[in-house]
């Protein structure tokens, strides 16, 4: 035994090879923690006190080779300063360089996914060989940040300049085939073979027959391209990079650009230090510490989800009332994730529509090659169509997705709430009506939850699991089981109109509404929302809703919390519904839609529409700079959701801002609206509040706002 920690051991095997194992004792992954550096630097130094190794491998002893560094330590870390962050960054890579001058070839064994740091890892290697269900990238552009353990320098040296800015700016993983391809693994092998093949490469490099020297020397030194070579590839990857990323929105990939362009030129040593210092002031931008905290909100609601699901039942198979496209898409993607599922409808055409959209939907699948045919045909077959409940008697969970109609919905789940069985689980899919008033004609209202799927439902990753007054734990932890069965992300929230997403995105429409009534121009606000890092300002967004299902939420949302969410004037969203402007449904709402060659909806502003907002608007108008239309939007927007903490609809910070990430698109790179409020500041957030308040309940400083601004608190921790 050569060295042996709860994290690493060094052993000795055949032929004076040794063996470096990364096996983390009471984890289910390795990842590069603060004890997994400490006990690498004592295994390196054991290594180099070593006199009869001849070759090394390194190899996992879990599933995943390395999963990367650990996250939940970056955020102590980033509150730092740059000088620090670079230092503790810079004192990893002494250990990682030490290993790599070792005297003798290693060669990484890769079983499973190696990423950021585990990718690092097998760099420092002479070779990798991967096995063919493994995976391995650079992922760490997705947290805000760049490689740090020398993962800019070494991939440009071994990869080229463009392939490194790809792998690292994409912050994709690779799979087996492309990372042979461009040179990130030197062999690809089964995953029986790995351990061999390995074994066989040092072997190979002992003998003589190959010169790892040469492959070690090639990392040590400046990349291998000329002045005009360099600029075309810096600047080719510019274009293709910032065409994809607003560098003002996502800077990580410019920084780690701009790091990599400075430190082409040096040896491996001084590059280091460039890279360290690139990495310390990502480390330092706002959207690094929101996406690191959104990783970490990730990882918070899928646990809650888990331990909400403990109670759940068993579903063998499940049932959707209402085809069409909502139906469509949730037999789909039950159908999708090998779940038998019945649909249900009163019209055979409903039926036809929904089985097309599932048919659609696979059909890109097969086109894209991620299906066979075949394949589809099996999924296909776990939809049964059907115009009567005859099959019911066994089904586990019954989704409801009729119209959004209380009376409709109220007759529909009575009636198949006398032909399913006792413990069955009724949900409905309704997105704004009380699950409380839903259950009232129901014999059996603690099995009845609302399980509200967001359109499109095979992109939209949100589900929100409803508690009404009455349903019991196993109803919900069996729809929560149900929602990840699917796929879906569930985030559990008590009930009222609206429940979470809606109640917060009705407020903002709200705004909109008395911005254009104020003499906005609608095109003006959804540019400047759209640069906020909305995916589509809000009259594009409710001509995707559709402005007839807008009108309907607004008039819901405005009976649960008149205070706020009832004007006292008619809005721009309702005029134009009056006139038969339904948005892209029916080719007119606030633009003018027609299909482009791929016969995909293109929008135009259109001249109609400023002739009826005329209308809606103040004969005295004024004009708003952008910084107005972010503020009042925003404000109306944030404020709801901290109501919705207040009044115990949702529990934690954490899955308020996962869910309005998911559920309507909130700009990844803010971190959610309580992150985004805590950037602000609480004092300069509820100066905010303070100056808006003439215009309605909707701005007022909810009080939580208020005692935590006189408390110095925030919604995440800040030290």
């Amino acid at each position: 035994m050569v060295y042996q920690g709860n994290r690493i051991s060094v052993t000795m095997l055949d032929d004076g090879i040794a063996n470096l194992q990364f096996n983390a004792e009471n984890e289910s992954v390795n990842k590069f923690d603060a004890e997994t550096n400490e006990q690498f630097k004592q295994a390196v130094n054991a290594l180099e006190k070593a006199d009869d190794i001849q070759g090394l491998i390194v190899t996992s002893g879990k599933g995943v080779f390395i999963a990367g560094a650990d996250i939940t330590e970056f955020v102590g870390y980033f509150r730092k300063d740059e000088d620090d962050i670079k230092n503790w960054i810079l004192d990893i890579n002494d250990v990682f360089n030490r290993f790599e001058d070792l005297p003798f070839p290693k060669v990484a064994a890769i079983n499973g996914a190696a990423l950021g740091g585990g990718c690092e890892m097998t760099l420092v290697c002479e070779y990798r060989v991967m096995s063919e269900k493994a995976q391995i990238g650079l992922p760490e552009t997705q947290l805000g940040i760049f490689p740090g353990f020398g993962g800019t320098v070494r991939t440009t040296r071994l990869l080229g300049v463009d392939n490194a800015l790809e792998l690292i700016a994409t912050g994709k993983p690779q799979k087996p085939a492309d990372a042979l391809k461009v040179g990130l693994v030197d062999a690809v092998v089964s995953a029986d073979d790995l351990q061999n093949a390995a074994i066989d490469l040092v072997k190979k490099c002992i003998s003589g027959e190959l010169d790892w020297r040469a492959k070690r020397e090639e990392k040590l030194q400046p990349v291998k391209l000329n002045q005009l070579e360099q600029a075309m590839a810096i600047n080719s990857a510019k274009g293709a990079i910032f065409a994809k990323a607003n560098p003002k929105q996502y800077p990580a990939p410019a920084i780690a650009i701009d790091a990599i362009e400075k430190h082409i030129n040096l040896s491996r040593d001084e590059a280091l230090k460039v890279e360290a210092a690139g990495f310390a002031k990502a480390a330092k931008t706002p959207q690094a510490t929101s996406l690191v905290g959104l990783f970490l909100n990730d990882q918070t609601v899928k646990k809650l989800a888990k331990k909400h699901s403990k109670l759940a039942h068993d579903i063998d198979e499940a049932a959707v009332l209402g085809a069409g496209i909502m139906g469509g898409g949730i037999a789909y993607q039950a159908a999708s994730k090998g779940l038998p599922i019945i649909m249900k409808d009163i019209k055979a055409e409903q039926l036809d529509l929904g089985m097309g959209e599932a048919s659609k939907l696979l059909g890109k699948m097969v086109d894209r090659g991620k299906m066979t045919p075949a394949q589809m045909g099996e999924t296909l077959s776990r939809i049964r169509p059907t115009l009567n409940y005859g099959d019911f008697a066994e089904t586990d969970i019954v989704i409801e997705a009729v119209v959004e109609n209380p009376k409709v919905k109220h007759a529909v789940l009575k009636e198949v709430e006398g032909l399913v069985k006792d413990n069955a689980i009724l949900a409905s899919n309704t997105s704004t009506i009380s699950i409380t008033h839903l259950a009232e004609v129901l014999e059996r209202p603690e099995n009845f939850v609302g399980m509200h799927f967001f359109n499109p439902v095979h992109r939209m990753p949100l589900v929100e699991v409803i508690r009404g007054e009455k349903s019991s734990e196993e109803a919900i932890a069996t729809t929560v089981a149900l929602a990840q069965r699917m796929g879906k992300v569930p985030v559990v929230v008590n009930d009222c109109p609206g429940f979470l997403v809606n109640r917060v995105l009705f407020p903002y429409f709200g705004a909109f509404d008395l911005l254009l009534k104020e003499g906005a121009d609608f095109v003006h606000v959804d540019k400047v929302m759209e640069k906020f890092g909305w995916p589509m300002g809000p009259a594009y967004l409710i001509d995707v809703v559709g402005l007839d299902t807008g009108v309907h939420g607004a008039e819901v949302m405005a009976e649960g919390f008149p205070d706020r969410m009832k004007p006292d004037f008619k809005g721009a969203i309702k005029h134009l519904f009056e006139n038969q402007r339904l948005g892209q449904k029916n080719g007119v709402g606030f633009y003018k839609y027609e299909k482009d060659k791929r016969g995909k909806p293109k929008k135009t502003a259109d001249e109609a529409t400023y002739a009826l907002l005329k209308d809606t608007t103040d004969s005295k108008t004024q004009e708003f700079d952008d910084q107005t239309i972010i503020d009042r939007m925003m404000l109306a927007f944030c404020n709801e959701t901290v109501r919705c903490l207040e009044d115990n609809i949702v529990a934690t910070p954490s899955e308020a801002d996962m869910a309005m990430i998911m559920g309507v698109g909130f700009p990844a790179f803010r971190g959610g609206p309580c992150r985004y409020i805590d950037q602000l500041g609480l004092d300069n957030y509820l100066a905010l509040c303070e100056k808006y308040a003439h215009l309605g309940k909707a701005y007022e400083a909810p009080q939580k706002i208020r005692d935590m601004a006189a408390a110095g608190e925030t919604f995440y921790p800040q030290a």
